[in-house]
């Protein structure tokens, strides 16, 4: 009997290598107040072009990836938690700690809402002079 492979299905849980791209390109969209600190294939990390109130530089965000997981920290909302008080029950089940979400698959609504997320925070860091 003669034996045929299958044909692998596309999946949605599978990690596209353009993942670690759109979580950078969250963060780029406020490049003009960013200053960049490491920017490789694999991460990505960015203070605020204004220093913190001790003179220090204040971190933004980054994005790291270790094995299939993503994880995409954003300072604001760690110190402006009221921005997660609207998020899904779906982003908040993404998040590690305080300010970190971990992805291991693409999955759009989530990104989309992420990036309203990472505006939100933006526009309130340069409200208060910080970007």
């Amino acid at each position: 009997m003669k034996r045929t492979q299958a044909t692998p299905k596309a999946s949605t849980e599978t990690v596209p290598p353009d993942l670690f791209s759109a979580l950078r390109q969250m963060l780029l969209r406020h490049r003009d107040g960013l200053l960049v600190v490491h920017d490789t294939d694999q991460h990505f990390y960015a203070n605020c072009r204004t220093p913190g109130a001790n003179g220090k530089a204040q971190f933004f965000g980054a994005v790291k990836v270790s094995g299939r997981k993503h994880a995409f920290h954003l300072m604001p909302i760690y110190d402006h938690s009221e921005l997660l008080a609207g998020i899904s029950p779906a982003l908040k089940q993404r998040m590690q700690g305080k300010s970190c979400f971990n992805f291991d698959r693409w999955d759009e609504p989530l990104l989309q809402e992420l990036q309203t997320l990472v505006d939100q925070g933006a526009a309130r860091y340069a409200a208060e002079g910080r970007l």
